[in-house]
């Protein structure tokens, strides 16, 4: 499964949740509060307010005018009030996944008319194409400063071609939005979204046509395993990236000493030859960070992380030592590492089971602790309740994700309303520094070596170990869903233009089977944590200023008549 990276924020009963999140973990994790390497308490008080440089502070306006005939399924106009909700909600609602960028914004007014947003920023923000990405109608809430308690099972607005017609734990059902006015009209009657449980189960159901199409996790053999002559397929390589985390805000990785010890333990080298050579033969270890190859990363700056004789030595000139059953302790105490995958993934769990035993002979007790992917990415992750975690991240065409997913601002607590996507609690106040100012940089050299210092420090403090760049595969039968089906599989809304697939058996619908069913619709809070969420929900409902192409840009959408007009101040 998958996890998104928001470049910034997209609950009913999520007020459970955010007692999790201050709790860091709640009971699951108690076994470690009170030991020499747990700082949950003094953690609970860090705070990090970061200041633009003088260079930047100047400011910026953003001027957007809004299509004239932009509606929302209601005929409503979509006007400045819906930006200023969408704001407003990002920056505000308890909980909020992200308010990078958001937070740079002082004002959101009309201009000549309600058709006419202008946007006021502190400092110039060079990722500004990221933001209002997907709207929220104002009308549709009744407080947009807190939207945590909206959207429970229902996305009930639409700007775009298809609108929710029910959402279940069964199914989700669209219906052509009437009042929708691009070019690019809904063309199925109907599209059908149900959940399958695992890869094996989606693809029997492709082969016995209970399912037009699937999206399914690559590995080596799917296509072999899916291979009928009435079934069409497309593996496209882009932004999604493979990574071990660990949680530093507390647990056993809070301790600086052990988690480099521990990160210094894992073999990349092999792990890879073992878990992707045969998903990707001719495929190489990631070595950038949190990113895939490209502008923004040097490429070797994980490269050397494996040392066990000097993970050794650094666990005992810390002062700990191998207990009776040859686990590193201090103090009496040998740390439970608690390894968290979604279960029925059966690439996790094969590298828990090849990776777990070597961990374990070289002294860190790890146990599996796993969870359904509902469980996983919209509740145990955004609470920081787990040690060691490994998942994809799809990233958006923009680096600055690596700002709200990095800085010690983003990281949830009690003292920030529990907001922020920093779920591995990293805080290292010179790489905030570099990232924030490559947000307001407007240089793109000097742009890029900011984040590249900043992908060091992560290196240089263990914070992840990067994988494997990871493919995207959708399969579909050609006998009952033609069009541009694999037009956009490898943009970072996955197969958003579903609107003009065309339903080739004459059935009135198309019917997509996910990999994932979220729990929860909000686009705002740790709901939006899931790729499949926003794939399945939010985005082909949300209009936005700018939309994501499938080679990884920006591009104006129908939402404005054209390019926003930039102003440095």
């Amino acid at each position: 499964m998958k996890k998104t990276n928001k470049l910034a924020g997209v609950v009913a009963g999520f007020a459970a949740l955010s007692l999790v999140v201050a709790a860091c973990g709640g009971s699951s994790g108690d076994s470690n509060e009170g030991a020499a390497f747990t700082s949950l308490e003094a953690f609970a008080t860090r705070t990090y307010d970061y200041t633009a440089p003088e260079s930047a502070s100047a400011g910026m306006t953003i001027t957007y005018d809004i299509a004239p005939e932009a509606v929302w399924e209601d005929g409503s106009p979509i006007t400045v009030a819906d930006f200023k909700a969408t704001w407003d909600a990002s920056l505000n609602t308890p909980g909020s996944l992200s308010t990078t960028g958001y937070d740079q914004i002082t004002s959101v007014e009309a201009g000549t008319s309600d058709k006419q947003v202008v946007v006021t920023l502190k400092a110039v923000y060079a990722p500004y194409k990221g933001l209002f990405g997907s709207l929220i109608k104002a009308a549709a809430v009744e407080n947009t400063a807190d939207v945590s308690g909206d959207f429970a099972d229902m996305i009930p607005y639409s700007g775009r071609a298809y609108k929710m017609e029910s959402w279940s734990k069964d199914q989700l059902v669209y219906v052509p939005n009437e009042n929708y006015w691009g070019t690019d009209k809904a063309v199925t009657p109907k599209i059908v979204m149900v959940p399958k449980a695992d890869s094996d189960t989606e693809i029997a159901s492709i082969k016995a046509g209970d399912v037009d199409f699937i999206y399914p996790q690559y590995y080596q053999g799917i296509e072999e395993a899916v291979a009928q002559d009435n079934i069409a397929s497309s593996v496209q390589f882009g932004g999604d990236y493979e990574a071990f985390y660990f949680n530093q805000k507390c647990g056993p990785f809070a301790d600086d000493n052990f988690r480099e010890a521990f990160s210094k333990s894992i073999d990349r080298d092999a792990l890879f030859a073992q878990i992707y050579t045969p998903i990707a033969p001719t495929g190489t270890l990631l070595q950038c960070g949190p990113i895939t190859p490209g502008d923004y990363c040097v490429g070797d700056e994980f490269a050397g992380s494996y040392d066990a004789e000097g993970a050794a030595k650094i666990m005992e000139d810390a002062g700990w030592e191998k207990d009776a059953s040859g686990y590193w302790a201090k103090d009496g105490v040998a740390p439970e590492i608690r390894w968290v995958v979604n279960t029925g993934n059966t690439r996790r769990e094969s590298t828990q089971a090849y990776l777990i035993p070597l961990l374990q002979a070289a002294g860190f007790n790890v146990k599996a602790d796993n969870c359904d992917a509902a469980c996983y990415f919209q509740k145990r992750l955004p609470a920081l309740d787990y040690d060691m975690a490994m998942y994809i991240s799809t990233a958006p065409p923009d680096p600055a994700y690596l700002t709200s997913s990095f800085v010690c601002d983003q990281i949830p607590t009690d003292a920030n309303g529990n907001v922020g996507q920093n779920t591995q609690g990293w805080c290292n106040t010179e790489a905030s520094d570099l990232l924030h100012a490559a947000d307001v940089e407007v240089d793109a050299v000097k742009r890029a070596d900011n984040i590249k210092a900043a992908l060091r420090l992560m290196a240089e403090d263990h914070v992840l170990l990067p994988l494997f760049q990871f493919p995207k595969s959708g399969f579909w039968r050609t006998d009952k869903v033609g069009g541009p089906v694999d037009a956009e599989l490898n943009n970072y809304t996955a197969f958003i233009n579903f609107n003009q697939w065309t339903d080739v058996d004459g059935d009135g619908k198309i019917v997509i089977g996910a990999e994932q069913w979220p729990e929860c619709l909000n686009p705002i809070t740790e709901c939006a944590n899931s790729s499949w969420m926003v794939w399945t929900t939010a985005f082909p409902v949300s209009p936005g200023a700018f939309s994501t192409t499938n080679d990884g840009k920006y591009v104006v959408s129908n939402l404005l008549t054209g390019e926003p007009v930039v102003t440095v101040l």
